[in-house]
């Protein structure tokens, strides 16, 4: 518990979560209400956040071959989120 901000700067950097925020009332004066706090992820740390997480590497010691098709999946579905996000601004990628 005592390093659960360094986590989830972790988190953030490689991809696994984004900081974002939604403000309505932005929309009333023409505004995009949505903006992306976090930058770019840095997606070849992913893998390795994963492997750094207890429920995650408990399934890859139980289940090797399985594991690396679910957290190549678990990459793809937060670039997947990440490119939304990046829709939601209006911005190209």
């Amino acid at each position: 518990m005592g390093k659960s901000q360094a986590e989830e700067a972790k988190a953030v950097e490689c991809g696994y979560w984004h900081l974002w925020r939604y403000n309505p009332q932005l929309e009333a004066e023409g505004k995009n209400p949505f903006s992306l706090d976090s930058k770019e992820p840095q997606w070849d740390k992913f893998q390795d956040y994963l492997k750094g997480e207890v429920r995650f590497a408990s399934v890859a010691k139980q289940f090797p071959k399985e594991a690396d098709e679910l957290f190549a999946a678990a990459q793809e579905n937060a670039q997947w989120r990440y490119k939304s996000y990046l829709r939601m601004l209006g911005t190209q990628w």
